[in-house]
C-alpha cells in the first residue's frame, strides 16, 4: 500500500536537526511504499495550517542532501507552539487531522525536545482514540541533552564540541598577561548543566582549565564562589570559569519572570552578575563572555559523530513507523565508551515528553565547583570526528528552501 509522510522541526536550533531530516528522506525515498515526503513548515504549526512542501522538489540531488545535512538550525523552521490537551482542544486537533488525511499522510515525525514529544504523546494519543492508522514518532534533539531515557540528544556533541573548542581559545587569550584576571563564560542550560559539564573534555588534552565549573544541578553561593576563586588565584594569573546561564544566586530564586509557552524561563545574565561580583570583591582585572545563540549552530566545527548519529535517529525513525510503531521517541543506548558503541531503539513519549535528565549527581565534585573524570569518559565519544564543510568565497555554503 502506497503511503505518504510528513516531517516537522520543532524548538531551538542546532547543527544536527538537519542532518535528521536528511535521515527521514533518506529512508523515504528509497522505501518503495512511500510517495511523498512532506515537510511542515514552523512544526505542528504547519499542520494546523496546512502549510506543506514537497520535500522531493527540493532536495533534489545528492548533493542537496549532503549540504542540508552539514546545514545549522531548523530548514522548515521552528515553532514553540504548545498543543491544548485532547479533552479541551478539539478544534485543533480536527485541523490536525484533516490536514494529514487531505494529504494522505500515514506517519508523521516530530524531530524535537523535551515539549516536542509533549506534541507527539497527546497526537499519538488524540489518534488511537480516534481510531486512526497515522503512526507519529518522536526524533530526538537538543544542545541541552537534557531529555530522559536517551543516552544523549542529537545536537548536543557538536555544540559540546564548539564550547569546549572556544573556551580553549579563551584560555589561550586569558594567558598573555602577567597580571590576574578571572573570565567567567555563560554557557546554555536552563536547568541541566550538561553542556557547561561538556568543557571538561579539554582535559583530555592537558588543559588544567576551566579551573571551576558551576552547573544548575548545585547549590550555589556568592561567598563560596568568591572563596573558590581566590584559592585558584594561588595557583593560576588567569582563572577561566564555566558557568550554566541557570545557574541562580542565593536570594534571586523569586525575581520576576519571563516565560515561553511552555512555561521555560528565558535566561541570560548571570555571566554578568558574577562579573560585578568578583570586581566589587576581587578587585581583579573580569569580563564575562555570553557564548549565546553561537552554541546551537557553529556548524563549521560540528562534530561527525553527532552528524552521523542524527541522520541515523531519523532513518531509524521511519523503520519505526513502518513496523507499526507510534507515540515513539527513538533513543540511543551506549553500549560502551571504548570502542564507542550505540545502538537505537524506541520508548513511549510520554516517558520523555516536559521531562527532564540531570547532569548525574555522582560526576559532581564534592566541593561543587567541578566535574569528576567519569564525566569526560561519557562525553569524549560524542565530540569526535570533523565533517568536510562546502565552502564558497571561504565562507560555508548552507542549504536553503
Amino acid at each position: 500500500m502506497i503511503m505518504n509522510i510528513a516531517v516537522a522541526q520543532s524548538g531551538g536550533p542546532t547543527c544536527a536537526i538537519n542532518a535528521s531530516l536528511v535521515g527521514v528522506f533518506k529512508q523515504a525515498v528509497k522505501t518503495p511504499q512511500i510517495d511523498a515526503v512532506f515537510g511542515s513548515l514552523n512544526g505542528i504549526e504547519g499542520i494546523i495550517n496546512d502549510q506543506l512542501i514537497d520535500l522531493k522538489l527540493v532536495i533534489k540531488t545528492n548533493e542537496d542532501m549532503e549540504l542540508l545535512r552539514q546545514t545549522p538550525s531548523t530548514v522548515l523552521g521552528s515553532c514553540r507552539y504548545k498543543l491544548p490537551d485532547v479533552e479541551e482542544g478539539g478544534e485543533t486537533y480536527e485541523r490536525i487531522l484533516n490536514c494529514l488525511e487531505k494529504h494522505r499522510i500515514e506517519a508523521f515525525f516530530y524531530i524535537g525536545g523535551n515539549d516536542s514529544m509533549d506534541t507527539v504523546a497527546k497526537l499519538s494519543d488524540y489518534l488511537a482514540a480516534r481510531n486512526s492508522k497515522i503512526r507519529v514518532i518522536g526524533i530526538p534533539k537538543t544542545i541541552d541533552n537534557d531529555l530522559p531515557v536517551t543516552d544523549h540528544t542529537p545536537g548536543f556533541g557538536s555544540a559540546a564540541k564548539y564550547v569546549a573548542a572556544t573556551v580553549q581559545e579563551i584560555i589561550r587569550d586569558s594567558s598573555v598577561y602577567s597580571i590576574e584576571s578571572v573570565t567567567i563564560v555563560e554557557i546554555m542550560g536552563r536547568h541541566a548543566g550538561w553542556l557547561t559539564a561538556s568543557t571538561c573534555v579539554l582535559r583530555a588534552n592537558d588543559e588544567i582549565a576551566p579551573h571551576l565549573i558551576y552547573l544548575p544541578e548545585n547549590n550555589f553561593t556568592a561567598e563560596k564562589f568568591l572563596e573558590d576563586i581566590r584559592n585558584q588565584m594561588a595557583k593560576h594569573k588567569a582563572v577561566i570559569i564555566a558557568v550554566s546561564e541557570g545557574v541562580k544566586l542565593k536570594g534571586e530564586e523569586n525575581k520576576p519572570r519571563v516565560v515561553d509557552n511552555f512555561g521555560h524561563e528565558y535566561l541570560s545574565g548571570i555571566g554578568k552578575t558574577l562579573e560585578q561580583l568578583v570586581k566589587e570583591n576581587i578587585g581583579c582585572k573580569v569580563r564575562s563572555i555570553e557564548l549565546n545563540v553561537m552554541q546551537r549552530c557553529s556548524s563549521h566545527i560540528c562534530s561527525k559523530t553527532d552528524i552521523d548519529e542524527a541522520e541515523e535517529i531519523g532513518s531509524a525513525g521511519v523503520k519505526a513507523a513502518l513496523a507499526g510503531k507510534t507515540g515513539k521517541m527513538m533513543i540511543f543506548k551506549r553500549i560502551s565508551d571504548v570502542p564507542y558503541v550505540v545502538t537505537v531503539d524506541s520508548v513511549d513519549a510520554h516517558d520523555a515528553a516536559n521531562k527532564e535528565k540531570f547532569f548525574p549527581a555522582q560526576w559532581l565534585s564534592e566541593d561543587g565547583n567541578d566535574v569528576n573524570p567519569e564525566a569526560v569518559r561519557y562525553f569524549l565519544p560524542l565530540i569526535q570526528g570533523e565533517v568536510k564543510i562546502a565552502m564558497k568565497n571561504g565562507m560555508p555554503v548552507h542549504f536553503k528552501l
